[in-house]
């Protein structure tokens, strides 16, 4: 695992190799280096562990996914800003199957340090007003879950937004006690 620092080291020295390609008349090679140090430069925004960890997460292979995640020992030198919220995203859904608490720090760190797409931090904050929900703080679940319903512009979690509003409503509704002669309100009516 590359340093992003270093992979834009070698960027600027291929593109300054190109350049001096380019001065000897070598037109082709020139060509062939700014495409090489064009490559670094797209890896230092986009990591190649994250990239190959989502290529595992979309064939529903958690093991790969957390392994490819796994090889990223310090995510603070080894990725740009957005890269660490991606990280901790990514974390979060592998963690989400089984711990909830640990679950619940690596998408409030993602959110904390930004995801590039909207519909990923909508579905960050679905999963955090999920978890709140669950730990029975309603308020903070609705606002979460408000926040993911304005970033999801495009609709591609409006189905889960929607059964998640059913559940916090069917939370929300006191459960009404029947006695012999119906339920209390009737009761109280007639009495």
């Amino acid at each position: 695992m590359y340093n992003k620092n270093i992979k834009l080291t070698i960027a600027v020295l291929v593109f300054g190799y190109a350049i001096y390609q380019f001065t000897e008349g070598n037109i082709g090679n020139g060509i062939m280096y700014i495409l090489l140090s064009s490559i670094f430069v797209f890896l230092y925004f986009k990591n190649e562990f994250i990239l190959l960890a989502f290529l595992k997460l979309r064939k529903q292979d958690f093991a790969g996914a957390t392994k490819w995640l796994n090889k990223i020992k310090n995510p603070s030198s080894a990725l740009v800003k957005k890269q660490q919220g991606y990280y901790n995203f990514l974390n979060g859904i592998m963690v989400s199957q089984t711990n909830m608490n640990e679950a619940e720090k690596f998408f409030k760190k993602a959110v904390e340090f930004g995801l590039s797409m909207d519909h990923d931090l909508a579905m960050a904050k679905l999963n955090l007003a999920g978890i709140a929900f669950s730990k029975r703080r309603p308020q903070e679940a609705q606002k979460l879950l408000a926040e993911a319903q304005k970033l999801d512009k495009r609709n591609m979690l409006g189905e889960q937004i929607k059964m998640m509003k059913q559940q916090m409503k069917k939370a929300s509704i006191p459960n009404q006690h029947y006695g012999a002669g119906g339920s209390i309100r009737q009761q109280k009516r007639r009495g």
